[in-house]
C-alpha cells in the first residue's frame, strides 16, 4: 500500500515545507519521513498500551472511543488530529467514502458494527476472527482520519483481541502476496462479504499465537 493518498482539498492535505511533499504539515516542523514514522511508531504503542488499561473486557467501543484515541495517539503531532477528515482521500482507483459522509457513516458504524462485535466475547475462534475482520473492514472502507486509518484499524483489532482473551497481534507477515490479498478483502467487504477478511485475521491470530 504504497501509493500516496490523492488529496482534493486543503487543510489536510499541506505538506510540511521542506519534506519534499513526504511529510504532513505538523506541530513539530518535522521534515524527515523516517524520523516522523518513528514518532507515529512510538506515539503507537504508548498509546495501545494506554488503550489496554482503560478499555477493560466488558467496554462496547464507539465512534468517540475512536476519536479520542487518535487524539491521544497524533493530537501533539497534528492540529487536525482527533477529528474526522474533511478532504476526500482515495488510494489507486479505490476512493474511500466521501468526506461529508463520514459523521452520518460513523453513527451507523457504531449502532451497526461496534455495538454488535464489541466487546468481543465470541464463543470460538472463527467467531473472534469474523467479529475482528467485520469491524475492521467496514472501519477501513470508512478511512474517517486523514492518517493512521490502517494502524487505528490495528489498534482496535488489537484492543478486541484482548477483549477475547488473546495477546495483541502480530500483522507484520501481511506483505507482499498477502498483501494483495488483503487489499483484495477489503474491496471484496464492500459487497459485504467479509470471509477473506475473515481469512486475514484467522492467519493472523493462529500465527500470534503460535509465537506465544
Amino acid at each position: 500500500m504504497k501509493d500516496r493518498y490523492d488529496v482534493s482539498n486543503l487543510p489536510e492535505g499541506q505538506f510540511e515545507p521542506g519534506s519534499k511533499g513526504l511529510v504532513l504539515k505538523n506541530l513539530l516542523g518535522i521534515k524527515s519521513k523516517k524520523e516522523m514514522e518513528a514518532l507515529e511508531t512510538d506515539q503507537y504503542m504508548s498509546v495501545l498500551d494506554s488503550c489496554a488499561r482503560r478499555y477493560g473486557r466488558s467496554h462496547r467501543f464507539t465512534a468517540n472511543d475512536l476519536l479520542d484515541i487518535h487524539k491521544e495517539w497524533l493530537g501533539g503531532i497534528y492540529s487536525w488530529a482527533g477529528t474526522y477528515r474533511s478532504i476526500n482521500i482515495s488510494k489507486g482507483n479505490f476512493h474511500f467514502a466521501a468526506a461529508a459522509h463520514i459523521p452520518g457513516l460513523m453513527v451507523e458504524f457504531t449502532k451497526d458494527v461496534l455495538s454488535v462485535w464489541t466487546p468481543c466475547h465470541e464463543s470460538s475462534f472463527e467467531q473472534n476472527a469474523k467479529a475482528m475482520a467485520i469491524v475492521h473492514a467496514e472501519f477501513i472502507l470508512i478511512h474517517p482520519f486523514r492518517e493512521g486509518n490502517g494502524r487505528m484499524g490495528r489498534l482496535l483489532a488489537n484492543l478486541m483481541a484482548l477483549q477475547a482473551g488473546l495477546v495483541p497481534l502480530d500483522f507484520g507477515d501481511i506483505k507482499g502476496r498477502k498483501q494483495k490479498f488483503y487489499i483484495a478483502a477489503v474491496q471484496t467487504a464492500m459487497r459485504k462479504d467479509y470471509a477473506p477478511m475473515q481469512k486475514v485475521f484467522g492467519d493472523v491470530i493462529r500465527k500470534t499465537m503460535r509465537q506465544f
